[in-house]
């Protein structure tokens, strides 16, 4: 018996703590040296191979402990747990093994609280019924009795009975009540809509529950409650940055990023969306076209246009060859130089033009490639005062539609102009290894967007201007 309780205590396949393989060597001992017959240390030797991941020598135990007592239950319910493992397909065989067990012994507990879990989510009623047999049989022996029946309600979707019933249970608790009786709570109210309730009993939960317990989704619930109350959108963010942290995944924090950022976006707050979405560029190895939009497009309809540019600066590295993202940058710096006279979207919309022309189909770019287009016609009417090359960018306007009345007009007026050649001077743009883009522009500045998106203009008459991560900083006569 010694043999047997040490390998019990270190082969449990329940607990965390132990030494399996030392496990398993006194129970074989217990089993082939010593030749003992006790079914329980042939489950108990199944129970170390379990947890040592040894499948099939765990079921040829249990399967010897039954040869033994063939209606012992507890080997009948460890088959069973072990073909669960492998998946629904096995589904058939363990439901039979637990029916089994249930019919040799019906004061089993351990198989009524499995299926008890294992029919919650996709069959409450069942799992209801199995919930009742389990307590019956547990009796007092269940600590939490009162918070299962409480939990089953809310599996019912009865979140007004679940709150009343978790009181009463945190009322007959005493002074330590089950730390998820608050957390219950705090879930029946967000699904009942009443978000001051729910954060009030989140933030006892928190309180009472063990970090080491708090979950990644109920970091993601509060943060959206959090974000349902004014004033809380600091700690929403904070509570979030919790649960990625928690996040082993991928995907699971890239979930969390961007539900973090659709709430934002959602309530109109298209800044801090975009902040949100960018975190996802940062975490994600493969971001794909739809990731970079949502980032670059939230900061440019919150007139963030540095960051925006900053944005699709990476999807046209990402994807070179689609003129989204040359368009959307050339957009972005287009209106912080509305008046184009430092050049900054020449070179955006000069490359939205070069790929777009490339497509063989643009029925379906048609609108960047014609606001492309007009770019250029006001820039090179305006600015480079280069009459010729407006007029051609007009005629690939109405190249693709020949119905388009504002350029239409603008034709007849470009036309007219008196301008000399001597009046013409383009822009000189150049581009280095880095992606930092350098523009001489005609009224005597030199601009430069850099490869990460910051922005540089040093003006003839010597004043700087600078633009990075949104801030605008002018020196002017050395201040």
């Amino acid at each position: 018996q010694i043999y047997n309780a040490v390998g019990f205590a270190n082969g449990d396949f329940d607990s965390k703590l132990g030494d399996v393989a030392y496990a398993v060597y006194v129970l074989k001992l217990a089993t082939e040296i010593k030749g003992m017959k006790d079914p329980d240390v042939w489950a108990n030797l199944g129970d170390a191979y379990r947890k040592f991941a040894d499948g099939g020598n765990a079921q040829k135990a249990y399967e010897a402990a039954l040869a033994i007592k063939p209606d012992y239950a507890r080997a009948m319910f460890r088959i069973g747990r072990i073909y669960q493992t492998q998946g629904l397909s096995q589904e058939d065989i363990y439901l039979r093994f637990y029916n089994q067990a249930i019919t040799t012994d019906p004061n089993y507990t351990p198989v009524y609280y499995v299926l008890y879990q294992y029919y919650y989510e996709s069959d409450v009623s069942r799992s209801s019924g199995y919930l009742d047999k389990y307590l019956a049989a547990k009796g007092i022996d269940e600590p939490n009795a009162c918070f299962m029946q409480a939990q089953m309600l809310y599996a019912r979707g009865i979140f007004q009975q679940t709150i009343n019933k978790a009181d009463e249970c945190i009322a007959a608790s005493g002074a330590s009540p089950y730390p998820n009786l608050f957390g219950l709570k705090a879930y029946s109210y967000y699904r009942l809509g009443d978000s001051l309730n729910a954060k009030s009993s989140f933030d006892l939960y928190f309180q009472k529950q063990k970090p080491e317990k708090i979950g990644i989704g109920d970091y993601k619930t509060f943060a959206e409650i959090l974000l349902k109350i004014p004033g809380n959108e600091t700690l929403a963010g904070t509570i979030t940055e919790k649960a990625v942290a928690l996040d082993s995944t991928e995907n699971g924090k890239v979930m969390l990023l961007k539900s973090m950022a659709l709430n934002l976006e959602v309530q109109k707050k298209y800044k801090e969306a975009a902040v949100w979405y960018s975190k996802v560029l940062l975490i994600k190895k493969d971001v794909s076209k739809t990731d970079i939009y949502y980032a670059g497009y939230n900061y440019y309809r919150s007139g963030h246009y540095q960051q925006s540019g900053s944005i699709f600066k990476q999807y046209t590295l990402k994807f070179p060859d689609d003129i989204f993202g040359y368009y959307m940058m050339g957009k972005s710096y287009w209106y912080i130089d509305t008046n184009m006279v430092y050049g900054l979207a020449n070179y955006s919309f000069k490359k939205a033009v070069e790929v777009g022309d490339a497509y063989p189909d643009k029925s379906k770019i048609l609108s960047q490639l014609i606001g492309s287009y007009k770019y250029l016609i006001a820039y090179h009417a305006n600015i480079s005062k280069n009459k010729e090359a407006s007029l051609a960018f007009i005629d690939k306007v109405l190249l693709l539609d020949s119905t388009e009345q504002e350029t239409i007009s603008n034709r007849e007026v470009i036309a007219n102009l008196k301008i000399s050649p001597a009046q013409v001077k383009e822009p000189i743009i150049s581009v280095n290894e880095k992606g930092d883009v350098a523009t001489i522009n005609p009224v005597g500045s030199i601009s430069t967007v850099s490869a990460n998106g910051d922005i540089s203009i040093v003006e003839k008459e010597g004043r700087i201007i600078t633009i990075r991560d949104g801030v605008t900083t002018i020196i002017e006569k050395k201040k």
